[in-house]
């Protein structure tokens, strides 16, 4: 299981802590709101399937694949869409361990 110092301020996991290919569902966005509702307008709906695609060379932007397109988040913007297992589906977020 993760390390406390990757859980997000509620104590969830945030899509910054995904590796390349896992999946997860978003829970809840916590960004202002005209960038919330950009997001939004993007796929990045609460309850909608996020899976972390590529990551730029150097630590830059990840690339995150929502409702059929790909979206570049900067780190600290994806450390602000908290993600969930959800209990109806076969969506597991793996351990960010080896």
């Amino acid at each position: 299981m993760p390390s406390q110092a990757n859980f997000g301020k509620s104590g969830q996991l945030t899509l910054a802590d995904l590796r390349k290919g896992q999946r997860c569902v978003l829970d809840r966005l916590d960004l202002p709101h005209e960038l919330a509702q950009r997001l939004m307008e993007l796929g990045f709906l609460p309850g909608n399937e996020v899976t972390l695609g590529r990551r730029a060379p150097g630590g830059g932007p990840r690339v995150y694949r929502v409702d059929g397109s790909e979206v570049a988040l900067r780190r600290d913007t994806a450390q602000r869409l908290f993600i969930r297992r959800d209990p109806e589906s076969d969506l597991v977020v793996l351990s960010n361990g080896s």
